[in-house]
């Protein structure tokens, strides 16, 4: 009887109208939700395509110090026409590399960058000699380290 007197009434019309709505409703909600999820999703992408393109226009040095990483670079490496067991390589590093050579025990906070690179370095050509079984003792001149700037040194 309920229905009959829904049907006489056209309330049954109207709820099947509100039924339709509804339905058209939750569709467009679930429409709108994939939108503005493709909406962050695109935005994601195009944020960290402009960090890849930011970080590709900066130099290793400049990258590695933004990503917080440890850094050296030989810049330069002379050779003494006259005397060959003379020369010099010229090293660029960041702040971060001092602090991995500090952490393995070739330094502390206190001492001066340049030196605590030059330990570095020194124990690397000592490495490349005994590897090479080269005398480790020999005479071969010395290390003189020349700080240029903050973060690079004259090394021969």
């Amino acid at each position: 009887m309920k229905q009959w007197i829904k049907k006489i009434t056209g309330l049954a019309d109207v709820e099947a109208a509100v039924a339709a709505i509804e339905e058209k409703r939750i569709k467009e909600q679930a429409e709108l939700e994939r939108i503005q999820q493709e909406r962050i999703e695109a935005e994601a992408e195009t944020q960290k395509a402009q960090q890849e393109e930011e970080l590709a226009k900066l130099s290793p040095k400049e990258r590695a110090n933004k990503n917080k990483e440890p850094w050296i670079s030989v810049l330069d490496t002379k050779i003494n026409p006259d005397n060959v067991r003379n020369g010099f390589f010229e090293l660029d590093w960041n702040e971060y590399f001092v602090k991995e050579l500090i952490e393995n025990g070739y330094g502390s906070d206190a001492d001066p960058e340049e030196e605590i690179v030059d330990r570095w370095f020194r124990d690397i050509v000592y490495n490349m000699f005994a590897e090479e079984g080269l005398d480790t003792g020999r005479g071969s001149g010395y290390i003189n380290v020349v700080p240029i700037s903050k973060g690079k040194s004259e090394v021969s």
